[in-house]
């Protein structure tokens, strides 16, 4: 792939576009970044193949979610314009090409990553000839593992065309019967219980789909058939929930949305290109396609599911394995997380230090007999999760337990709804928060009695409490003992629980409450100082930015001589460099070996960046309206000095002279990679292998100093 990604030229044909770029493209052309990661030549080749998965299912989540949304405005003839001046329909129609030619780039670039695979001795048999030997063994396997799985169903008036699940994917033969000559049409529909590729034995790595295993023994599947040919489709529903004001039972009325999302409308069907005619013709009726795109694919139907060649076992084709480090400060205090915490503030730095000293300061709170409460917002816990475990041995301890699971996080609904069981059943005060609100930020909160009173400890983080993301996405993990963050973090779990809106908070700002408007009045802050001539810098790190309003704020400072550096990994509807508009504001997007997803906002406060007086915060809540009107969000700030450091001096400073993982975004919509740099610089690279500041404890004055970054002024 090219190293210059554009986005759609459409966006720029209204005058609302002049200021903005089109969420949906933007975020397709993150896609297209993502993707460019499976061209990256410098990665293990197992890793590339991983990228162009994660491509695939990143298009999935699009196509059933936002692509959904815009095809419902479009049926219920809903008016409302994008935040670049386009209708639903004239998006439908700009990310119809968009993904079009997305999905044709996947296919190429599978195309030379099997050929790479097969160097290496990885081979997918997909229509090549196979040997006598892999033939017999794959008859025998196709008998024993395949056909008693499956269920072949003869499409005609005493047959109706069978449902076909979300993600599902399926196979129609066409077949003439030997007796009569009668044409007979016949689907087979793949259950997600088989595996998407079968490993065939011996040394070389040869697999084969499950489809191609279907299509190569149809004759097997119907004795006293003729197979006149076969079509591989899969299909894609709006999954979509939406939550009625009314709803009297959350839980319930969850379990039921979450069955119809599995029969939502089709939102895609994906086609094999050389599909027979009349195959084609006939999904075209029966899916009832009127809001669908129909997608002809020359190549692999699904190419998500090639993650699953991913496991084969072999090292020298992956990234070599990383071991975050356990933070020293809490191994100085022999493993005791509160004594830690308590001596000053402390922020883990994740993956790179490790997600166990988060379920660490549970399991102790659980342990611990002079803890009598802890209090937990559960957004995204993962299947396996020992903050779950944690929390159950707190309440079987004799511990009071709140748990904030919020039941609206999508995909997640259905696991979330599981643990909400388990944690009812162990006694655990359960509450789903508010209907219409999600309750995104990440906090847990222990009270501990401690010297003839009580000691409130807190963990806010930028991440949730996932055992498996925190290994793969980098967040940050903020401890603190300073009671005036326990007192508002005990505000905003009554809010969340009764409802009870603070009249006022002392340390922590809290969507939809006033996290806006103190974001704008940092914005104005800076504004103000450049216009008095003094120095005037915002350093910004979100996963998107979406809100017309905080783009406004920032172009208005921008045009008051505010510099301002913004790293968005995702979707960014501002465009920098725009003159007269935003000619002060720059925008990078870092895409690597780990998913940058930490959210960071410094202010300058009259000094250039990074400086001691800056104000830090970091935060659960991304640049978007959702976060800022429509969720719990919070903005802590940091004031520890050495945490101040490590999250200005180290995190920010590192993502902003990055070279190495940076796409640069243009006026245009263009991203164009960073080029070879005089002294190049890897963000991740530096962070595996530097240990972090206030994580160090003793460490930090033993002479084994983290080298210092320095920012080259104009350079960001």
């Amino acid at each position: 792939m090219e190293d210059v990604l554009t986005a759609n030229p459409e966006v720029a044909t209204t005058t609302a576009a002049n200021r903005y770029f089109n969420r949906e493209l933007s975020w397709l052309s993150f896609n297209q970044r993502v993707l460019s990661e499976a061209c990256n030549p410098n990665y293990p080749l197992l890793e590339r193949l991983r990228y162009l998965s994660i491509s695939g299912s990143n298009l999935d989540e699009f196509m059933m979610v936002r692509v959904a949304g815009l095809a419902g405005q479009v049926q219920r003839q809903i008016e409302e314009v994008s935040i670049d001046g386009m209708t639903a329909a004239q998006q439908l129609s700009a990310i119809r090409e968009a993904v079009i030619e997305l999905e044709s780039a996947q296919q190429d670039v599978w195309r030379t990553l099997r050929e790479e695979l097969a160097q290496e001795g990885i081979v997918l048999a997909d229509g090549k000839r196979l040997t006598p030997l892999q033939t017999r063994w794959l008859r025998d396997y196709f008998v024993k593992h395949i056909v008693p799985v499956i269920t072949p169903q003869a499409i005609d008036p005493a047959h109706p065309f069978p449902f076909v699940a979300n993600q599902g994917m399926g196979i129609l033969f066409p077949l003439i019967r030997t007796s009569d000559g009668a044409h007979v049409m016949e689907m087979v529909l793949i259950p997600q219980a088989l595996p998407r590729f079968i490993r065939l034995p011996g040394e070389e790595a040869t697999y084969i789909s499950i489809e191609d295993l279907l299509c190569r023994k149809a004759a097997l599947l119907f004795p006293g058939f003729r197979v006149q040919g076969h079509g591989v489709f899969r299909i894609l529903r709006d999954s979509d929930l939406e939550v009625e004001e009314d709803a009297e039972d959350l839980v319930r009325y969850f379990r039921t949305a979450i069955q119809r999302r599995r029969r939502g409308s089709v939102i895609l069907l994906q086609l094999q290109d050389d599909i027979e005619p009349a195959v084609e013709q006939l999904l075209r009726e029966q899916l009832r396609l009127d809001r669908a795109m129909v997608l002809k694919t020359r190549g692999v139907v699904g190419i998500s599911g090639l993650s699953a060649l991913v496991e084969e076992d072999r090292p020298d084709l992956k990234f070599e394995p990383y071991s975050p480090r356990y933070p020293e400060r809490i191994r100085e205090h022999d493993g005791d997380c509160f004594a830690a915490i308590r001596e000053k503030d402390i922020i883990i730095h994740h993956p790179y230090e490790s997600f166990e000293v988060v379920v660490d300061f549970l399991r102790q709170a659980a342990s611990d007999p002079d803890v009598i409460a802890i209090k937990q917002t559960l957004y995204r816990a993962g299947k396996q999760s020992a903050v779950i475990a944690a929390l159950i041995a707190a309440a079987e301890a004799g511990k009071a337990v709140t748990a904030v699971v919020e039941l609206k996080a999508r995909f997640d609904e259905e696991q979330n709804l599981h643990w909400a069981s388990q944690l009812e059943r162990a006694g655990i005060q359960v509450i789903y928060g508010f209907v219409d609100w999600k309750t995104h930020a990440k906090v847990s909160m222990v009270v501990r009695r401690e010297d003839g009173g009580y000691r409130t400890y807190c963990h806010f983080g930028t991440g949730n409490y996932h055992p498996v993301t925190a290994r793969t996405y980098t967040d940050l993990s903020f401890f603190t003992a300073d009671p005036r963050a326990g007192r508002d973090a005990g505000r905003l779990f009554n809010f969340v629980t009764g409802y009870v809106e603070p009249q006022r908070t002392e340390l922590l700002t809290m969507s939809p409450i006033g996290l806006r408007e103190t974001l704008y009045e940092y914005i104005e802050a800076e504004a103000e100082n450049a216009r008095k001539g003094k120095p005037a810098a915002i350093w910004a790190k979100l996963n998107s930015l979406t809100d017309p309003g905080l783009i406004d704020r920032l172009y208005a400072a921008s045009a008051d001589g505010v510099q301002i550096s913004l790293v968005v990994r995702g979707i960014c509807c501002l465009r920098p460099g725009v003159p007269g508009l935003s000619d002060n504001i720059t925008v990078k997007s870092i895409i690597g070996r780990f998913l940058e997803h930490s959210r960071i906002w410094a202010f300058a406060c009259g000094g250039l960046l990074p400086n001691a007086r800056a104000k830090v915060f970091i935060s659960s809540a991304d640049g978007m309206t959702r976060n800022l009107d429509r969720r719990v969000e919070l903005l802590v700030p940091i004031r520890n000095r050495t945490v101040h450091d490590q999250v200005l001096d180290q995190v920010m400073v590192a993502n902003l002279i990055d070279t190495e993982q940076s796409w640069l975004l243009g006026s245009d919509g263009s991203y164009r990679r960073v080029g070879k740099a005089e002294n190049p610089f890897n963000l991740h690279r530096y962070f595996m292998t530097n240990p972090s500041l206030s994580g160090r404890g003793a460490a930090l004055t033993s002479g084994h100093k983290v080298p210092k970054l320095a920012l080259r002024r104009g350079a960001a």
